[in-house]
């Protein structure tokens, strides 16, 4: 089809549809029409036109623009604006308690008690200080159903001279300490032979009085800058009113320097004791009981770190000399530690093992039995290995746990065990069945313990553990006077900002003791005897009446439950004391 043609059809098509369109204005309604399209219509590119990109405009106001220079004249203009300083936002701070550096306490209480405490400290110039601590803790006694004199006394005083400079620091400590106790475990049926009078007049012409005292002297010297990281030494003169002696030199050097990015510390051990007792308790010699130990230690290790474990590589090599027996002995013993951070500060596993030769003295075993007879015998404790694993780690931000397994390995472990009634001692005031003895044996210990502490906010705190033990025994029939369960809590709280007040709870379970002559008639007690378990409750609430000045009231052994922690030996009942604490500086 020619171009012309294209544009008449074009034409015919255009004017049928502007008929149609007419004719439909005129129709009031619209009908239906049926339209047969033989050829769809498809477009070519000749059809349609492409729009310019630059039209083309022939306005007058099109023309072409005028370029127009301007020149500026500058001149100075006067300012009399002053702009306002801008303030910075205040931060508020918190008002930070003064810290003193000396205070007081006293304190009475029912049984006749009373607490004293005075702590002192002064520089004398940038570098040097001296300070002072004074203690005294004593009651008179009045336990129900005890016939013989239950009075304590526990009077210390230490004194301390030291010196912080940019190189060293040291110290140096002088101490004395005087303690009263009485053997007041008679037991139940002691006398029941005698006639009443008899009774009376045997119990009263007990003096179950015993005193020991203590003297110390000891010193600590820190390095800065040297391989010598620090040095600790002590030595203690203890004796009481039966005429026994001991004394005890202790010190320890530490070496410290790094190899290829690890630390290596060595610790140099010098371990001494040696004593005598005047009398055996069976009483069967007249020569004194003597008895001396001299360790000499050297213990390597070094830490590895790598990513997420920690390892503390080390070993114990240790020289024993028995001074009295003239025998010598060489331990070795393992210090490994290592840690392993499973899931940050959440969960991290540790394990390690340990051994240590323990040495034993006199005053270590009075600190925790007082009613001890001066008979012993004493001599080291042989701890081969101590294995353990745990986990350790936090719940939350403000709860963290810790729990643990270990089996110990020991020898020669130091029992305390009742000792009977002995009639050949001479009357001793302790040989009525109303002190107590150490015996050694070869134990396992497997024991289980957990721990759970919570800071629930800046006013409230709360612990509690607890450990679950078992004993194998080689030679004895019992792990004497230990208990297979263990279990202490505590909470503390501010109730405002001038009071505050807490509490703790510990529970003790079932211990063995053994005692078969209980009276002047050889009698004989079946089998060992069971010492119940126990609860002992204890509150304290305190009143800030200034920064200097504080009252308080402790009240123990809430239950008013008269157990006993040793074998014939009842404690004290309800217990309440009312005290002040001042504080204060020269």
């Amino acid at each position: 089809m020619t171009p012309l043609t294209s544009g008449r059809v074009a034409v015919g098509i255009l004017f049928l549809l502007l008929s149609q369109f007419s004719f439909a204005q005129k129709k009031e309604q619209i009908g239906t029409e049926t339209v047969n399209v033989v050829k769809p219509y498809t477009p070519k590119i000749s059809d349609a036109f492409k729009v310019k990109e630059i039209p083309e405009l022939d306005e007058e106001g099109n023309a072409k623009k005028e370029i127009i220079k301007y020149s500026i004249f500058s001149f100075p203009v006067a300012s009399t604006f002053t702009p306002s300083k801008g303030k910075a936002e205040g931060v508020e701070k918190e008002k930070q308690a003064h810290l003193f550096k000396n205070y007081a306490t006293f304190g009475v209480g029912n049984y006749g008690t009373f607490i004293g405490e005075l702590f002192l400290n002064h520089d004398l110039n940038n570098t040097d200080y001296v300070g002072g601590m004074f203690r005294h803790h004593s009651s008179e006694g009045g336990i129900k159903n005890v016939a013989l004199e239950n009075r304590f006394y526990d009077t210390s005083l230490n004194l301390m001279y030291g010196s912080n400079q940019k190189e060293v620091s040291w110290n140096l400590d002088l101490g004395y300490q005087n303690q009263i106790y009485n053997w007041y475990g008679l037991p139940s049926e002691f006398g029941s032979t005698l006639s009443a009078q008899d009774q009376v007049m045997l119990i009263n012409a007990i003096d179950p009085q015993q005193t020991y005292r203590t003297i110390s002297l000891g010193g600590n010297v820190a390095f800065n800058e040297s391989i010598l990281n620090k040095t600790s030494i002590k030595y203690n003169h203890f004796s009481d009113s039966s005429g026994s002696s001991e004394n005890r030199f202790y010190a320890k050097p530490t070496i410290e320097f790094d190899v290829m990015e690890s630390a290596v510390k060595t610790d140099l051990i010098v371990d001494y004791v040696g004593g005598s007792f005047k009398k055996n308790y069976l009483n069967t010699n007249t020569e004194a009981m003597k008895y001396g130990f001299t360790n000499f230690g050297i213990s390597p290790s070094f830490v590895m770190q790598e990513n997420d474990w920690t390892l503390n590589i080390g070993a114990a090599f240790i020289y024993s000399m028995d001074n009295q027996n003239s025998s010598n002995s060489i331990y070795i013993y393992p210090k490994f530690n290592a840690s392993y951070k499973v899931v940050g500060d959440l969960m991290i596993f540790y394990t390690g093992a340990e051994g240590n030769l323990k040495q034993n003295s006199y005053q270590d075993f009075v600190d925790e039995n007082p009613f001890l007879s001066p008979t012993l015998s004493v001599t080291p404790t042989d701890q081969q290995y101590d294995v353990f694993a745990g986990l350790k780690g936090k719940l939350t931000n403000n709860v963290s746990y810790n729990v643990k397994a270990s089996y110990v390995n020991e020898r020669n472990k130091a029992l305390f065990r009742s000792n009977d009634y002995n009639e050949n001692a001479g009357n001793e005031d302790y040989a009525f069945g109303n002190s107590f003895q150490v015996v050694y044996d070869d134990m396992k210990t497997l024991s289980f313990y957990g721990e759970l502490k919570a800071d629930f906010s800046d006013d409230v705190s709360f612990g509690i553990n607890g450990i679950f033990s078992k004993y194998t025994n080689d030679f004895e029939q019992e792990a004497w006077n230990l208990p297979t369960i263990k279990i202490s809590s505590n909470l503390d709280f501010n109730i405002t900002e001038k009071w505050f007040a807490g509490a703790n709870v510990f529970y003790v379970g079932e211990r063995k003791d053994f005692q078969i002559n209980t009276d002047l008639i050889y009698v004989v007690q079946p089998g060992p005897f069971t010492l119940k378990s126990y609860f002992d409750v204890n509150a304290n609430v305190g009143f800030k009446y200034s920064d200097r000045l504080t009252a308080f009231a402790r009240a123990n052994n809430i239950t008013n439950n008269a157990y006993e922690k040793w074998l014939n030996y009842p404690v004290q009942g309800f217990q309440v004391i009312l005290g002040v604490n001042y504080k204060f500086d020269f």
